[in-house]
C-alpha cells in the first residue's frame, strides 16, 4: 500500500516558480506528476524512474519544469519555472504506473494541490 500527499500549490503570477512536493509512504517505483484543469481531463506532466535516471515530460512543460525524487526522504518533486496561466489545474502525484506511464493508469493517486497561475 502506498500514500501520496502533495503539497507546495499556490497562486502564482505568470513568469514565477513553484516547487511541488509529494510525499510518498510505501514501497515506490515509477512515479509521475499529472494536473487536471477545470472542465478538463487528467493529463501527464512528468515522469521518473526509481533511480531518478530516466525522466520523462510532457512537451508542453519541457524546458520549464524538472522533476526529482529523493528516496532517502521518500519524496517526489516538479520544480516548475517560467509558469503561464495554462498551467493553472490540480497537480496530482502519482506512483506504479499500469501501462504507458504517460497514461493517467496508476495504482495509487495523491489529493492533488491547486496551482494557479495569473496573466
Amino acid at each position: 500500500q502506498v500514500t501520496l500527499v502533495e503539497s507546495g500549490g499556490g497562486l502564482v503570477q505568470a513568469g514565477n516558480s513553484l516547487r511541488l512536493s509529494c510525499a510518498a509512504s510505501g514501497r515506490t517505483s515509477t512515479l509521475g506528476w499529472f494536473r487536471q484543469a477545470s472542465g478538463k481531463e487528467r493529463e501527464f506532466v512528468a515522469a521518473i524512474n526509481w533511480s531518478g535516471v530516466i525522466t520523462n515530460y510532457a512537451d508542453s512543460v519541457k524546458g520549464r519544469f524538472t522533476i526529482s525524487r529523493d528516496n532517502a526522504k521518500n519524496t517526489l518533486y516538479l520544480q516548475m519555472n517560467s509558469l503561464q496561466p495554462g498551467d493553472t489545474g490540480v497537480y496530482y502525484c502519482a506512483a506504479q504506473p499500469r501501462s504507458d506511464l504517460r497514461l493517467a493508469d496508476y495504482k495509487y493517486w495523491g489529493q492533488g494541490t491547486q496551482v494557479t497561475v495569473s496573466s
